[in-house]
């Protein structure tokens, strides 16, 4: 059998009036859906527990919010909306959700993704580019070895000598980190080695 807690009956009665009627609707769909759902608060907002995050919902100053925690595996991507958090955009009553039954099928599809222990596959996000200071260039272009131990140094780490080096307030200072940031390239040592555990 499924778990109310309090705490999401107290966040209820703390909304907004047009939020209540929102938020005891996808409570309701929720549960009658899902009978072993678990209430938590996670983040101050109330989420449904089943298998692990099924979904949560919100309440702001104007509208709510309702968000499926795989929803890039339960609806299509022009279903869901990008006007505000979860994929249902600025909830303002009850007639702005999908209809029940679309609801429960939601709420159905997102438990058989937890019981299958199924993940929404990560976006890898493209790398930043590189700014490399012009001393930092001009060093590695006068030591090859440096150079190439640099270019196979991940971008995270490129980064950190980068903005090591860009930190520096005063030239001397700048100058003597590139100095030492060759060397510890040259030795394929990443800008933080001496806190790498081995």
């Amino acid at each position: 059998m499924g778990r109310r807690d309090p705490r999401v009956d107290a966040y209820i009665a703390k909304s907004r009036e047009f939020a209540r009627p929102i938020l005891t609707h996808i409570r309701e769909v929720v549960h009658t859906a899902c009978p072993e759902v678990e209430e938590a608060m996670k983040w101050s907002m109330p989420h449904f527990m089943y298998h692990g995050m099924l979904c949560g919902m919100a309440a702001f100053r104007e509208h709510c919010s309702l968000g499926f925690w795989k929803a890039a595996l339960i609806m299509k991507e022009e279903a869901r909306s990008r006007d505000a958090m979860g994929q249902f955009g600025c909830i303002r009553s009850v007639d702005d959700l999908p209809s029940r039954a679309t609801l429960t099928r939601y709420v159905k599809a997102a438990m058989r993704l937890n019981e299958s222990g199924e993940t929404v596959p990560r976006r890898a996000k493209p790398p930043r580019p590189v700014r490399l200071p012009t001393e930092l260039r001009a060093a590695l272009t006068r030591h090859p070895e440096a150079r190439a131990a640099f270019e196979r140094l991940s971008p995270s780490h490129r980064r950190e000598y980068a903005e090591w080096i860009l930190e520096a307030k005063r030239p001397e200072t700048r100058d003597r980190r590139v100095a030492t940031a060759v060397e510890w390239i040259a030795e394929g040592k990443s800008r933080n080695w001496k806190y790498v555990r081995s």
